[in-house]
């Protein structure tokens, strides 16, 4: 890795930063706690286009080390493995080949082979550690579970946060346990054939703790903003320094972690006019780097840009499908304010989402204001990550509900029959396959005036919805500063023991089964969209056609109400969610799917 501190093969650690801001840095290497010494500082050696290194015997494995500027601003490794002491503390010299893995045996699974799981370490268990989420993979497992996926760990200030505010992006944060403790849940999952998957960021740093400005202000630019200000730089000068740095991360995660994928998040606020999009660079850069097992590239794309799925030159395997989301929550819940308004009583964007991916494939979004999307059809289902709930769709909601909360259990039930079967990648949410009671809200932890910013923003952000638009309302609203939040967010594994979560918890595990056994071995020969047809209001019909000639027919009535006029059933039944009296009459919340050979 050109960036931080790494190990040479006589023994000595390099150190190697990009300052281009300043013609001197100094390494200092802070005393440990058994040596009475004082710290040690060395001067790097100023090297050409703003790169500055030195190599020397004095730092050895869990040395902590900052870099001292000019006017004796002390600041962490941006390429730091370890940070003991948060955001602002020292970095710590990590020898990546000190961990003995255990997975010499593990080739990788297909990505039509993906049920994914969505957790936030500190949420997932009562310790909130990688070492601790070890003991609940046996669970995943059982549930019919093949890949996890990680909200961000890259280093965030202070003990709590959702990952997003991430400022050290190769450091896994010290609140989750050390780098070794990651690696050994990795381990552990590859053991029990599970895939991981990191959650990434590459379209901002976080408030607190990046110091990249004060000797790298050419790792942002004026020349386009973000929601969180300049944005960083992949097309002015200095950029190639910049995007080598995004592309080292991505490989790191991927090589030195052994991750098996990664979901780049949001990246339509990735602002690149060059010749070549980071995207397009990254893909590429990954594919032939790590070339001896399957890695999966999965994407957030508001911008829902059909061209980055279409392998091989699009590079990416899937996207997070926020409108079949969107489809499914209006049919349960019956939500219409903010962007959900865009999609009520719709039944052809409905359709369209189970069938085809995109609901909108460049038509224009009232609520929006623009038009949103791509012609998705010609993509095969599994470029699609189909979910019910994930972090975003559950926390950014003033209180943080689960749907469970929002929606009439045969509706919530009936949603879940839909896309946990969809020929789409599906993805749970922690806590879902028993309808857990615990919500996950937002929190974070920061200080001071930030700290109050936050809170603020927080509140003033639902003042637009008609539920919390007194201030009395919102100042119900839980407060992201408060512990207290963050400990409401933690799973109750208790609960998944007790009547009706156990229940839930096998119907979801039975449901899983019958996709492992009868709907995945499908996916490979199902290389495009499906045809649908429209019945009623919140009641559709999907066909996908194989290759081989065989039909997966989904049939749903998600409506409160009983619809006729459904066509005649074909083929073995592989589910049916609701009773079904006569072919042709769906009473409320009801779906089935079938499959002719």
């Amino acid at each position: 890795m050109p960036f931080g501190a790494e190990f040479q093969p006589d023994g000595r650690v390099r150190f190697r930063l990009w300052a281009p801001k300043h013609d001197r840095i100094e390494l200092q290497l802070d005393a440990s706690p058994q040596e009475s010494s004082a710290e040690t500082r060395l001067p790097l050696k100023r090297e050409a286009d703003g790169w500055h290194e030195l190599t020397t015997d004095r730092a050895r494995a869990g040395s902590r080390y900052r870099y001292r500027l000019p006017d004796g601003l002390v600041v962490p490794d941006p390429a730091s493995r370890f940070q003991p002491e948060d955001v602002h503390g020292p970095s710590e010299v990590i020898d990546p080949a000190a961990y003995s893995w255990r997975d010499a045996r593990w080739a990788g699974r297909p990505w039509h082979e993906a049920i994914v799981y969505e957790l936030h370490i500190g949420t997932f268990t009562a310790e909130g550690t990688f070492q601790a989420a070890i003991a609940r993979l046996d669970h995943l497992v059982e549930l019919g579970i093949t890949a996890i996926e990680l909200l961000p760990v890259a280093d965030f200030p202070g003990s709590r946060n959702w990952g997003y505010d991430g400022v050290l992006p190769f450091a896994p944060d010290s609140s989750y346990g050390r780098p070794e403790d990651l690696k050994a849940l990795i381990d552990a999952a590859h053991a029990r054939g599970l895939m991981v998957i990191q959650d990434v960021v590459y379209n901002h740093f976080g408030p607190d703790g990046n110091y990249l400005s004060a000797y790298a202000p050419a790792f942002f630019t004026d020349r386009h903003q973000t929601p969180w200000g300049a944005a960083i730089n992949f097309d002015a000068p200095g950029s190639d320094v910049v995007r080598e740095f995004v592309v080292q991360n991505a490989l790191y995660w991927l090589q030195e972690f052994h991750f098996d994928g990664l979901r780049l998040d949001a990246v339509h606020a990735i602002r690149d006019d060059s010749g070549r999009h980071l995207l397009d660079e990254l893909a590429q850069r990954v594919r032939t780097a790590v070339s001896s097992r399957p890695v999966h590239l999965i994407l957030e794309n508001e911008h829902n840009e059909a061209g980055r799925l279409r392998r091989p030159n699009g590079g990416y395997d899937a996207q997070w499908n926020d409108d079949v989301h969107h489809v499914l929550h209006v049919a349960a819940t019956g939500e219409r304010e903010g962007y959900y308004a865009d999609y009520v009583g719709d039944s052809e964007r409905l359709a369209r989402a189970l069938a085809q991916g995109f609901a909108y494939q460049g038509e224009l979004m009232p609520y929006r204001g623009s038009p949103r999307g791509k012609p998705s059809a010609d993509l095969p289902p599994t470029a699609f990550v189909a979910f019910l709930q994930n972090h975003d769709q559950i926390g950014n909601r003033a209180l943080g509900e689960r749907l469970t909360a929002l929606a009439p259990a045969p509706a919530v039930l009936a949603v879940t029959a839909t896309y946990l079967l969809l020929p789409q990648i599906p993805m749970l949410f922690m806590g879902e396959e028993w309808h857990s009671n615990s919500p996950f809200q937002f929190f974070c932890d920061f200080e001071g005036d930030l700290a109050d910013a936050v809170r603020d923003g927080r509140r003033q952000e639902f003042a637009r919805f008609a539920a919390f638009a007194s201030e009395s309302a919102r100042e119900k609203i839980p407060d992201p500063l408060a512990p207290a939040t963050f400990e409401a967010s933690k799973l109750d594994w208790q609960a998944a023991t007790t009547a009706p979560h156990a229940g839930i918890l096998q119907w979801y595990r039975d449901l899983l089964g019958v996709r492992a056994r009868r709907i995945v071995p499908l996916l490979p020969q199902l290389t495009r969209g499906a045809q649908y047809r429209v019945i009623d209001t919140q009641a559709v019909w999907v066909q996908w056609q194989t290759t081989n000639g065989a039909e997966l027919t989904l049939t749903a009535n998600l409506s409160a109400r009983t619809v006729t006029g459904f066509p005649e059933a074909e083929g073995s039944l592989l589910w049916e969610q609701g009773q079904i009296e006569t072919d042709g009459a769906f009473p409320a919340w009801t779906v089935r799917w079938m499959l002719r050979s």
